[in-house]
């Protein structure tokens, strides 16, 4: 009997099909599994610019699995230990920052496979159901991890190519915020000719070596955009960005209410 879960947004994205997402801020397993239950199809759990630990994203992680949502890892840095322990735990994937190099992007697909296909570790505790399924997870772990980058760097723009032309990479992401500082702009400008620029050159790219590209949408017309673009992986907001605008647009509305009367 196949125990390990199938991760049918992989699977979506190699078929060209597109997949929608939100990304997971709050360091809370509550909004996770809330999440999850309205039909994100992936969560992606912040590690790198907050302060979860291995046990606190393990909770998130469970939370997901309660719903239909894939659960998915962005881990601080490049380094084998939060990719194989994000991993180990039961994530689904990685997203990875700072890409640059065709080098980084193979090295990074290798840290996602057990041996002879990469480098991985073997001692998946938690994601084999605590050495139960141990076999079917060994058979089929390589070719169900998702493994996607964020594009923040002008050296990883001008690799763009070459990292999408790695075997084993899912999907690309474009950083606005980080991209735009790397091109002199201020990053809290995150639309900009010279970004979209790069998310032309991101779907031209996609289209000729098969990687999904992905990109953040924070309303519903950003996502018909988008998706008329060719973007495949689709990132709607944050959890914290989305309940801060529903707060301050209900705040507003009752301030002008009074102000009107």
């Amino acid at each position: 009997m196949t125990r390990m879960r199938n991760n049918y947004v992989r699977e979506k994205l190699r078929r060209g099909e597109p997949s929608l997402g939100a990304f997971l801020g709050l360091e809370s397993p509550n909004v996770a599994e809330l999440f999850g239950h309205h039909g994100f199809e992936w969560l992606l759990i912040e590690t790198e610019h907050n302060g979860l630990d291995a046990a606190e994203v393990e909770t998130m992680v469970r939370a997901i699995e309660t719903t239909d949502a894939i659960p998915l890892v962005r881990v601080p840095s490049h380094d084998h230990v939060p990719i194989q322990r994000a991993l180990d735990i039961g994530a689904l994937g990685v997203k990875v920052p700072m890409i640059r190099t065709a080098g980084e992007a193979e090295a990074i697909v290798k840290m996602t496979r057990y041996p002879p296909a990469g480098t991985r570790s073997w001692g998946p505790m938690r994601a084999t159901g605590y050495t139960a399924h141990e076999s079917d997870y060994f058979e089929r772990a390589n070719d169900n991890m998702l493994v996607t980058f964020i594009l923040e760097t002008v050296e990883g723009v001008e690799n763009l190519e070459e990292i999408c032309s790695v075997p084993g990479v899912d999907a690309i992401s474009i950083g606005p915020a980080d991209l735009g500082a790397a091109l002199g702009y201020d990053p809290l400008v995150r639309t900009h000719p010279d970004i979209e620029a790069v998310a032309q050159k991101m779907i031209e790219v996609g289209k000729k070596t098969g990687v999904a590209m992905g990109i953040s949408a924070r309303t519903g017309a950003d996502i018909q955009t988008r998706l008329d673009q060719g973007f495949l992986m689709i990132n709607y907001g944050a959890d914290y960005a989305l309940l801060a605008a529903l707060a301050s647009e209900g705040a507003q509305t009752f301030r002008n209410a009074v102000s009107s009367d």
